[in-house]
């Protein structure tokens, strides 16, 4: 027992240096698409939990129902989180680029503008003739 849990110890400890070294080198523009991604995941191990709260729920222990429930209620937490930033943060993208492409426009509009009234002026120096 002592050595089992021990192994899991290392196992977990391990991992979470391994998790910070991989989190620590993704760059911005991937933090976004990856984090959904894990959303997801966590999603599907909530499922994992509830069912196995359901169908197992008679030969846990109460102390293991209480720890499971509590884990449900604290990923259900994480995932609406997560979904609630990325949603904010893909909005602020749709943004910018909806700002950007009305100010392309505008300056498209104001070169066409300029250029008509430079051939205007043209024409009304030449008497009428471009």
């Amino acid at each position: 027992m002592t050595s089992t849990l021990l192994a899991n110890l290392a196992i977990l400890v391990l991992a979470g240096f391994v998790g910070f070294a991989v989190i620590s080198k993704v760059p911005n523009t991937l933090h976004t698409p990856l984090m959904s991604g894990t959303n997801a995941i966590h999603g599907i191990v909530l499922l994992g939990g509830i069912i196995v709260l359901g169908l197992e729920g008679q030969h846990l222990s109460v102390f293991s129902k209480l720890l499971l429930v509590v884990a449900i209620a604290f990923g259900t937490i994480n995932v609406v989180g997560g979904f609630l930033v990325t949603d904010r943060m893909l909005g602020m993208f749709k943004g910018g680029r909806a700002g950007g492409r009305r100010a392309a426009g505008q300056a498209e509009q104001a070169v066409g503008a300029e250029a008509d009234g430079r051939v205007g002026g043209a024409a009304s120096r030449n008497g009428g003739r471009a």
